[in-house]
């Protein structure tokens, strides 16, 4: 092979490896975003959560969809941190909100500039005797469980949340388990600003919750056959 065609491929071996790097990368960084988010939402810091999401970011949460910085701020500030913490940012005394994180697989798009995750959630929400007030509209100690299916999205080389997309597929009350448990949160009927932590949108359908059995659908093909999950 003539010396021109062999720096030539080396030169296409060095950007495929870099670019497989720079890949390594992104999911490394997005996983750390993503696990980032839970710590905070342990914590309360709904402050620093909000902070993670790109501008023109939103959330799916049960049949609602929160557009942008503004109505992620609703659901996270106006309703979780005002409902939790009666608006302070950060842990209370009492108060126990673990949500651990687990199951991640990240695809990041070829251009590097957009990417997805699925991630699975269990939850252990509730509060002590000792608290000084509950929580209004909340069992005092329950699970709960579901899956992220987010999108993420890369400004200025900072990795961002652009979608994230919760569904919730079980609580339980701690005393008598999934066998006897049922959702304590009802679908969204009204869209702000007439509901005033509503979302901006109500979708049509509203995720299935235990009893109830789906498929939350994969974000990526089956990695033997490459074929992508249908209902």
């Amino acid at each position: 092979m003539p010396k021109t065609h062999e720096l030539a491929a080396l030169k296409r071996q060095i950007k495929e490896l870099q670019h497989q790097l720079g890949v390594m990368e992104d999911i490394h960084a997005i996983r750390c975003l993503h696990f980032i988010y839970g710590y905070y939402i342990d914590m309360c810091l709904y402050d620093e959560a909000v902070d993670l999401f790109a501008e023109d970011g939103s959330v799916r949460f049960l049949n609602g969809l929160y557009k942008s910085k503004a109505g992620v701020r609703r659901l996270y500030i106006d309703w979780f941190q005002k409902s939790f913490t009666k608006g302070h940012n950060g842990p209370v005394y009492g108060f126990l909100l673990d949500h651990l994180q687990a199951q991640d697989v990240v695809t990041v798009a070829p251009d590097r500039k957009t990417a997805k995750g699925r991630f699975r959630a269990l939850n252990m929400i509730g509060y002590h005797d000792k608290k000084p007030e509950p929580v209004e509209h909340m069992p005092q100690q329950f699970w709960g469980g579901g899956i992220y299916e987010n999108e993420y999205v890369n400004e200025g080389g900072i990795w961002k949340i652009k979608l994230l997309d919760y569904v919730g597929r079980w609580q339980a009350p701690y005393e008598q388990g999934w066998a006897h448990s049922t959702g304590h949160l009802p679908p969204f009927e009204k869209t702000w600003p007439e509901n005033p932590i509503g979302p901006d949108e109500i979708l049509s359908e509203l995720p299935y919750a235990w009893p109830e059995t789906s498929v939350v659908p994969f974000h990526y093909a089956h990695p033997v056959s490459g074929k992508p999950w249908k209902r």
